[in-house]
């Protein structure tokens, strides 16, 4: 009987251990899938601190469908772009502060908008606004940005 009750009973001591093993194996998954998430992220940002590769007509293009699918919405302004602060040289500080010469703190992509907008749409009368939209934590996140198309 003694046989039966251990194989069918295992000890206290047993089942702590079969539970830190478990316990172990969770910390390790979580911990694989955070490296994952971080790396993935980092992939992101490389990729978004460089130029798009898009030739100027295709920006053009492209700016055009977005601000078209707007007014067809009936909207007077549309967030066209949203990225991480770690794209600007400061993370974001100058935007939030609204400092003259801000646009300087821009790299990749957020950069690229900003010189296309400089060059094809404010000599339109369009409007561009970069802000902080995401505050995790009380500090500056995510920054949007916003073209706008009505006068005041």
């Amino acid at each position: 009987m003694t046989e039966r009750i251990d194989d069918l009973l295992p000890t206290a001591k047993e089942i702590q251990k079969q539970a830190a093993l478990k316990e172990a194996e969770k910390a390790d998954q979580h911990a694989r899938a955070a490296a994952a998430a971080e790396a993935e992220k980092r992939a992101l940002i490389e990729k978004l601190s460089k130029p798009s590769g898009l030739s100027e007509d295709d920006k053009v293009k492209l700016a055009s469908s977005v601000i078209q699918r707007a007014v067809r919405n009936g909207l007077s302004e549309v967030q066209v772009y949203r990225f991480p602060n770690i794209l600007c040289t400061d993370k974001g500080r100058a935007i939030n502060q609204m400092e003259a010469g801000w646009e300087a703190t821009l790299t990749g992509i957020p950069r690229e908008i900003f010189q296309l907008w400089s060059d094809y749409l404010r000599p339109r009368g369009y409007r561009i606004r970069y802000q902080v939209i995401d505050f995790s934590g009380g500090m500056p996140g995510d920054i949007g940005i916003t073209i706008s198309w009505k006068t005041d």
